[in-house]
């Protein structure tokens, strides 16, 4: 690949990276679909590609298609909750998130209700709705009718959109929960933190089998307040907690001096945290990681 051709490349990966992420909900994972984009745009015959910027769309669409495939069936055995890898926002990674429905479109309750749809359904709502490509684009992108695609993403809008009308997501009121939140952990206010929980909350933790984690979500405000009550007790001593942007929205940040122990993403409903994510897969931390490393 010549210079010139690279540095093309270049000006197309976070675009390109940003719908990789949506269609799988990994970051690892959709940064080797990336580079398996460049390595395909390397070896094409660049003659017969009139758009590039298209064309690599299309690659790393129908790249995620065949991994999503496959990670379905690993998914469904894997040890607890599977949720979607934190991504840090603020630094532009998944784009600019402007509006409520950028930042809606990255969240984590978007990604993890994504994972109901099949690989298809996703592809086609994900293109559509955070890149607005146009059916007949979608259909030349996945090989399918333009009628085909209408459907699919008829049917992947109600399914997405019966749940995210239960949910709202105010970035101050985000912002303001989660730092008090963070406040109440820090001191072991154990009223505080719940105070801020919703009767019918639940907290779901992914550690994949690598650490010690709750393998069911944990719903209901006592037994939350119970594990969080249990959790401040036994982890307080030398964690600090932070604020981080992740996924579009204000989130918790756990370190035990330079580690990540988690990240915690919250979803609110009337004021209140209807549910949390927290991953605590060191594996998956990876990515967020680096980033704040390099914050």
């Amino acid at each position: 690949m010549t210079t010139a051709t690279a540095d093309e490349f270049e000006t197309h990966r976070p675009r390109l990276f940003g719908l990789a992420y949506r269609i799988l909900g990994s970051a690892d994972e959709a940064e080797d679909t990336v580079q398996d984009a460049y390595l395909r745009f390397s070896g094409a015959d660049r003659d017969v590609i009139e758009y590039p910027g298209a064309w690599l769309a299309k690659v790393v669409t129908n790249l995620c298609l065949t991994r999503l495939t496959s990670a379905r069936a690993q998914r469904e055995q894997y040890v607890g909750p599977w949720l979607p890898e934190p991504v840090v926002t603020s630094d532009g990674t998944l784009g600019p998130l402007e509006s409520a429905e950028q930042r809606d479109a990255v969240s984590m309750a978007m990604l993890v209700l994504l994972e109901r749809l099949t690989p298809t359904e996703r592809a086609v709502y994900v293109l559509r709705e955070a890149f607005a490509y146009g059916h007949r684009e979608i259909a030349e992108a996945l090989e399918l009718t333009e009628a085909n695609c209408r459907q699919l993403y008829q049917r992947a809008v109600q399914r997405v959109g019966e749940e995210r009308s239960r949910f709202e997501s105010t970035p101050e009121r985000q912002e303001e929960l989660v730092r008090s939140f963070l406040t109440a952990a820090r001191d072991g206010d154990l009223g505080g933190l719940e105070k801020l929980l919703a009767a019918d909350v639940v907290w779901s933790s992914d550690g994949g089998g690598k650490v010690s984690a709750a393998r069911r979500p944990i719903e209901g405000r006592d037994k939350v307040f119970r594990f969080l009550a249990g959790a401040t007790r036994t982890f307080l001593a030398g964690v600090d907690f932070t604020a981080v942007e992740i996924n579009g929205s204000t989130a918790l940040a756990v370190w035990e001096g330079d580690t990540l122990l988690t990240v915690v993403a919250f979803e609110l409903r009337d004021g209140l945290i209807a549910h949390a994510w927290a991953m605590v897969n060191p594996d998956k931390l990876d990515f967020v990681r680096r980033q704040l490393a390099r914050a």
